[in-house]
């Protein structure tokens, strides 16, 4: 079986932004990820005719090398500015980030950088890795129907949890990795058949089940009456393993509750989506994690700080490491 030179697994903003960098370079990449497509908790899912960024709602850029590369992006119209009227209700917690400089998004959905950027490299879909292995300096990696594929350096970029899985409990990592905390977060993704006005595109909710909600319909590229619904990380962990039509139902109330035109319409979709690994409430410092002895890389937005930029910057560490 012919090794291949650098394999990564996962092709979110981590995998793909490290493999784009590895390209460039000259290194001989392979993705896999098992997903039908490229996105990660950036992905956009369809339903209905209608499209809802149900994972990550915007990025922003503060770290000099990421904001010029969102310049690239948005040069290729794969970027625009979000600028969303925002409403808070309830008291702003302590602990919250200043407002940014800009929001942005992906257009025509939060994964269109993503699908760029997997066009450009060998990406294998639908793959799910079961196991891996490290023998002979090389590794082996088995995905669920037994399809085998060897590389000489690895770059693993799912949640800490899933890589520490992969790894088991006897690798030197092990114990580092599956420390890191990640919080759940249930989504609720609302269509409606006719068009609303309202005086907000956007809303921090500081008390009560909910976390946030957006108009995703007026995000730039979009259309449609299209609202995205994210419940709080508390209430997320306290009702992770519900019934997702109950999570639905229980969500929609609240969000009748802020968003009165939908107290009197009956949403054309209503479904509830877990990310079971949304994100890290208390995240690495050190952009990525190496084991040199056995050419592995682990790396994700948890390492360098949260959010997409974090993943970036991560993916970009890895690729310098390996």
């Amino acid at each position: 079986m012919k090794s291949i030179d650098v394999l990564i697994v996962g092709a979110g903003w981590t995998g793909l932004t490290a493999a784009s960098a590895l390209k460039a370079a000259g290194r001989e990449v392979v993705v896999v990820d098992k997903a039908r497509g490229p996105g990660g908790r950036s992905s956009t899912r369809r339903q209905d005719g209608f499209s809802f960024d149900h994972g990550a709602q915007y990025l922003t850029a503060r770290d000099e090398a990421f904001r010029a590369q969102v310049e690239a992006w948005r040069d290729l119209d794969l970027i625009a500015t979000w600028q969303p009227r925002i409403r808070v209700v309830g008291a702003r917690p302590d602990s919250a980030n200043g407002s940014p400089d800009e929001r942005l998004v992906g257009v025509p959905g939060m994964n269109a950088v993503l699908h760029y950027l997997a066009g450009h490299i060998d990406c294998r879909f639908g793959k799910k890795v079961a196991k891996i292995e490290w023998s002979d300096d090389h590794w082996t990696i088995v995905d669920e129907r037994g399809d085998r594929l060897s590389a000489r350096n690895l770059i693993l970029t799912p949640p800490p949890q899933q890589t520490a899985a992969l790894l088991g409990s006897q690798h030197p990592l092990y114990d580092q990795v599956s420390a890191v905390p990640m919080a759940p977060a249930w989504a609720l993704l609302l269509a409606f058949s006719m068009r609303t006005q309202t005086e907000f595109d956007a809303v921090f909710v500081n008390e009560g089940p909910l976390g946030w909600i957006a108009r995703n319909g007026d995000k730039p590229g979009r259309q449609g009456n299209v609202w995205v619904v994210h419940a709080s990380q508390q209430w997320s962990r306290e009702n992770l393993e519900r019934d997702a039509e109950d999570v639905a139902s229980e969500m929609l109330a609240a969000f009748n509750e802020i968003v009165n035109f939908a107290r009197s319409m009956r949403p054309a979709v209503a479904t509830a989506h877990r990310w079971r690994y949304a994100l890290c409430p208390e995240p690495l410092n050190c952009r990525a994690i190496t084991c040199p002895e056995q050419n592995l890389v682990i790396a994700g937005d948890w390492c360098a700080g949260n959010r997409i930029e974090g993943a970036w910057l991560s993916g970009r560490a890895a690729a310098g490491v390996v």
